[in-house]
């Protein structure tokens, strides 16, 4: 891979990275505790009907832009014995493993994102239909899945951190 395509997808996948991530921060840690203040306020409504989808469509795109620039990047890396480093990476060998780790934590986390937190905001937000069971489940189902994969992207953002570094050292030294 050149330097110019290896910084492009670099740039792609950290913005896209951070739109992702940035979103589950701001769910996690802010959305949760407005929504249940503005709940017992009598105003929840316009933060469900015009903040949360809109929201939600950037936090799963993100997270879609973030795997496939991710994954174009590993697959630019020379891994060892003359494997693709996309390959390599989530086989985790050799060199390829930290960065792998960091992959298959940003794969779960992507997966999490499309099984469990959309298909149960669907049913929250009235986009499909749902009895109020059906949406407390959905509500505790997509809270737990939000908080895992909060909990995951501390150490996903560490091998997102450092693995390109060490990676990039095969590249261009």
């Amino acid at each position: 891979m050149s330097p110019q395509t290896d910084w492009i997808l670099r740039w792609f996948h950290i913005m896209a990275g951070i739109m992702w991530i940035g979103l589950l921060y701001y769910f996690n840690f802010v959305n949760v505790a407005a929504v249940k203040e503005a709940t017992a306020a009598g105003a929840a409504a316009p933060i469900s009907k015009y903040v949360v989808p809109r929201a939600l469509l950037f936090f799963r795109w993100g997270a879609v832009v973030t795997w496939i620039f991710g994954a174009a990047l590993l697959g630019g890396y020379p891994a060892p014995n003359g494997m693709n480093g996309f390959v390599a990476a989530f086989g985790l060998q050799g060199t390829m493993a930290p960065i792998g780790i960091g992959a298959w934590l940003g794969t779960i986390m992507l997966l999490n994102v499309w099984t469990f937190i959309w298909r149960n905001q669907k049913k929250i937000l009235g986009f499909v239909p749902a009895t109020d069971e059906e949406k407390a489940k959905a509500r505790r189902v997509a809270f737990l899945a939000s908080r895992v994969n909060t909990m995951l992207s501390i150490p996903m953002l560490f091998f997102m951190a450092t693995g390109p570094t060490s990676m990039s050292q095969f590249i261009y030294h």
